[in-house]
């Protein structure tokens, strides 16, 4: 009897599964999107500053959204992203979404430039995930215009551990010995650091995250907001100070630039490219941010033994609140269809951040998003540092500034500073230029 009772409830299981078709293995796959509704047919238009590796991940991570809710994202990644924006936006044509990197740029297309405040779905999830923090970077007048989509950490020095084993380095807890570091490689005949500048209608903008990171562990971040905000001046002491500390790196020729030439090669050097001699132990180290993972070539394995992984740019005094410097991205919409709020509802979600995330090479700061779905150990390191209450966080200072300068003056006067003109000349060069109220 148990046995025909066995069979019986047997079957009636592989019925079930025979019930089972692809369209209701679709249909339940679809489930999690239904709130964002049907919209078969639609188009949303897309611009943003990322391109490449990291434009093809950026696209697959709305794929299942695409095919659930019928909306097609035609995305395209801009590398004068900034400027085609402004153009467009005057033309009257702007996108439906744009992903700002600068919250100056967002306060400026909000003020009678076209760019809506977020809907009521998109500010509900910015204040249920997002920091107070993170939520003034998209705020404008007091009114939310863009969420928070990726995020990353700048305050990060690539290295390769093997060549670090070899010569038996130590990976520096401070800023002195981190110059200790520094001269001990340069004596062992390699050129310790190098760096790329180069970066199309962005060149010069990897200078001014060095610049801004030091300035964070010289000055502290009470000066760094007053920098900022232009309560003191571009070319007060302790700006011209923190840009020459960075300079006893930067502009000694016997420190950089490995693999590539003297000084002045920096500005030349593509940024996708600068860290990349590291590989071949040309240079030993690399200043940039958690999103360079995605220049090293296909098959370089990051990691604490992979071939190359990265440390936290040391503090000058470790027993003060540790600066991290960091940028990100923001959704902002120009248009208020309903296809365009689902797809700005949708980027505001720890869902998305959740799939974005298990492609690789991208961080959120949404305090909802899976830490299991990070891939890689500079993620993992990045998602720490971003949530770590010993933090004391800082958005990269140029992307808040007027856009004059921090995409304008700021990135051609670090080019300036590279070709050999006098720290303090650039930054009073800077200062004249900052827009008049």
């Amino acid at each position: 009897m148990r046995f025909r009772v066995f069979l019986v409830a047997l079957s009636l299981v592989l019925a079930g599964c025979a019930k089972s078709t692809p369209a209701d293995r679709a249909a339940d796959a679809c489930a999690q999107y239904a709130e964002y509704g049907s919209h078969a047919g639609t188009k949303v238009t897309m611009t943003g500053p990322i391109r490449n590796a990291e434009a093809d991940k950026l696209l697959r991570s709305w794929n299942d959204f695409e095919d659930c809710t019928g909306i097609t994202v035609d995305y395209d990644g801009i590398a004068a992203f900034e400027q085609d924006l402004k153009d467009r936006a005057a033309a009257g044509h702007p996108p439906d979404i744009a992903l700002f990197p600068q919250p100056g740029l967002i306060a400026d297309m909000a003020r009678g430039k076209g760019l809506n405040p977020v809907s009521a779905d998109v500010k509900a999830h910015v204040e249920r995930w997002w920091s107070a923090e993170w939520q003034t970077y998209g705020t404008v007048d007091g009114e939310l215009y863009a969420a928070p989509l990726n995020a990353n950490i700048k305050s990060l020095v690539w290295y390769s551990p093997r060549f670090f084993a070899e010569h038996g380095y130590a990976i520096p807890d401070t800023w002195a010995q981190l110059m200790t570091l520094t001269e001990r490689i340069a004596a062992d005949g390699v050129k310790p650091w190098c760096a790329g500048a180069e970066s199309g209608a962005a060149t010069g903008f990897p200078i001014t995250d060095w610049l801004e990171d030091v300035l964070l562990r010289t000055a502290g971040p009470e000066v760094y907001d007053l920098w900022v905000a232009h309560k003191i001046p571009f070319n007060d002491a302790r700006i011209v100070g923190a840009l020459d500390k960075a300079g006893a790196i930067l502009r000694d020729p016997r420190y950089v630039n490995g693999g590539y030439g003297g000084v002045q090669s920096i500005a030349t050097v593509a940024m996708s490219e600068g860290g990349l001699p590291i590989l071949q132990n040309a240079c030993a180290l690399h200043r940039q941010a958690s999103f360079y993972a995605n220049e090293w070539p296909d098959g370089t394995r990051i990691g604490p033994d992979g071939d190359v992984f990265a440390f936290y740019l040391p503090p000058l005094d470790p027993a003060r609140p540790r600066p991290v410097l960091g940028a990100g991205e923001f959704a902002g919409a120009f248009t208020d269809r309903p296809e365009v709020r689902a797809v700005a509802s949708y980027l505001s979600t720890p869902q998305w951040a959740d799939h974005r995330a298990r492609l690789g090479g991208a961080v959120s700061a949404n305090r909802a998003i899976d830490r299991d779905a990070l891939r890689s150990p500079v993620e993992k390191l990045s998602a720490q540092l971003l949530t770590d209450p010993g933090t004391v966080f800082r958005f990269d200072a140029s992307d808040m500034m007027p856009a004059a300068v921090g995409t304008g003056t700021f990135w051609t006067g670090m080019i300036d500073w590279l070709n050999g003109k006098p720290t303090k000349d650039v930054l009073d060069a800077i200062e004249a230029n900052w827009p008049k109220d």
